[in-house]
């Protein structure tokens, strides 16, 4: 299990790139469109510079819902790959069965 401090810097991260989404997107728009000057690329550039860091998704983990493991994500069910071979094994996940051939 993931320390309850790391779970919960994630969990901020993703507030504050939730909070920081549009602006964001908005600078980024900016920075790409062809027929912007050069003044507004500058400072969407100098805008972008001034986001918190945390305000990029990259910097957002994908864990475990359950107990917040940082690797191994699978990411249609939201879970680690231990727990989502433990919980296929023991039934708990619908529609999934083990293969044999």
């Amino acid at each position: 299990m993931a320390k309850k401090s790391k779970i919960a810097k994630n969990e901020q991260r993703k507030a504050i790139v939730a909070r920081y989404a549009e602006k964001r997107l908005e600078l980024k728009k900016t920075l790409v469109n062809p027929k912007a000057t050069d003044e507004e690329r500058e400072a969407a550039r100098k805008g972008l510079q001034k986001l918190p860091r945390n305000a990029s998704p990259v910097r957002v983990r994908k864990r475990d819902a359950i107990d917040g493991r940082p690797r191994g994500h699978v990411g249609e069910y939201g879970i680690s790959r231990v727990r989502f071979r433990a919980m296929a094994h023991r039934g708990e996940l619908p529609g999934v069965t083990k293969s044999s051939w």
